[in-house]
């Protein structure tokens, strides 16, 4: 790909016409390089690096593709204001077939138009920490390839299916039991919480839509507190409630 191409990648258009996404710094290229061991799909992958990097990337033998840029052209490939001198180019995962089944032991968490890239990256961190979970995200979500949730994940994003623009109307056919977050539900630390199928969470200001929750007959749950505030943050909420379905 044309280094003109690939500083396109920091918008979204781009990344979907071109199939690509951008990943940068030390510790998410050794992520990268771990998942690429198991993943096929991972190989086909270009470093940039600057004059700084590459003793560090030979000594660590990647496999990838090695492309040498100056300091400027680094500024330009980078989405941070210290550039750290590496960043791949790394193809974008194959679209999930979303007839398939997930596997009996994996849990769905689906988030309905999350907005803010910090939360979503904390969410992919912490499926990935505990594994077993599948991440659908509704349209008009923040894009998970976002240079900010890819940063924020910290490596997570290679671990976790993620299935993007899924349509609650079509949870329906897939699953029978939902759960959600609400003031007035039963305690997530009750056993009855771990007995759905999947998890539902809405977007940060406005929560799950109300004739959606009606529709998929789902039931409302909530995390006990003792504080003085009426809400939690969503990365915060879907965390605590990971951790409930893992212990």
């Amino acid at each position: 790909m044309k280094l003109d191409d690939v500083k396109k990648l920091h918008q979204k258009k781009y990344r979907t016409q071109l199939g690509y996404y951008l990943v940068e710094g030390e510790h998410l290229i050794l992520e990268l390089q771990k998942a690429a061991l198991t993943q096929p799909d991972l190989k086909n992958i270009t470093l940039y690096v600057t004059d700084d990097y590459q003793g560090w990337v030979a000594n660590l033998q990647f496999e990838f593709a090695l492309v040498a840029v100056t300091t400027k052209q680094m500024s330009q490939l980078s989405n941070t204001k210290s550039p750290q001198g590496i960043v791949a180019c790394v193809p974008l995962p194959k679209a999930i077939d979303k007839k398939l089944e997930s596997p009996d032991s994996e849990l769905c968490i689906y988030l309905h138009e999350v907005q803010d890239p910090g939360n979503l990256g904390t969410i992919l961190r912490t499926l990935a920490w505990f594994g077993n979970f599948r991440l659908l995200l509704s349209a008009n979500s923040v894009d998970p390839f976002n240079p900010k949730v890819v940063r924020a994940s910290m490596g997570a994003i290679f671990h976790v299916p993620i299935e993007l623009d899924v349509e609650m109307s079509a949870l329906q056919q897939r699953f029978e039991k939902f759960a959600y977050l609400d003031m007035q539900g039963s305690p997530v630390n009750t056993p009855e919480f771990t007995n759905y199928d999947c998890y539902l969470f809405g977007n940060e200001a406005r929560g799950v839509p109300k004739d959606a929750l009606t529709q998929c007959n789902a039931d409302a749950f909530t995390i006990p507190g003792n504080g003085t505030i009426d809400s939690l943050n969503l990365a915060s909420a879907v965390n605590m409630c990971v951790y409930q379905l893992s212990v």
